[in-house]
């Protein structure tokens, strides 16, 4: 037999999805841009083409990648491990950034 699940307070429900609302549109964007710009730089280094198609590919695949961040976000246990979450993906990203700058 399963317990009922506790009902949030308004206040704790709503500040979760505004936070969450936050973290897809703000960290999302941010995430994927960050993606684009790494992928951008290492897609001619990878595969021999040119600068153009490697910005063309990281700005096709930065689509995608802010939709599932977008999913993610909101299929995510809270919204402290949403925003969790977008710092571990984020800071590789960063960290290659720097190194190829």
């Amino acid at each position: 037999m399963s317990r009922p699940l506790r009902p949030a307070t308004r206040s704790t429900g709503r500040l979760g999805v505004a936070s969450r609302v936050l973290a897809a549109c703000a960290g999302g964007y941010a995430v994927a841009s960050l993606l684009a710009a790494v992928l951008a730089l290492a897609a001619p280094r990878l595969w021999g083409g040119s600068r153009a198609d490697g910005v063309l590919l990281a700005t096709l695949l930065s689509f995608a990648v802010y939709a599932a961040i977008a999913l993610w976000v909101f299929c995510a246990r809270s919204a402290a491990r949403a925003w969790l979450g977008l710092g571990v993906a984020a800071a590789p990203c960063v960290g290659l950034l720097w190194w190829w700058r």
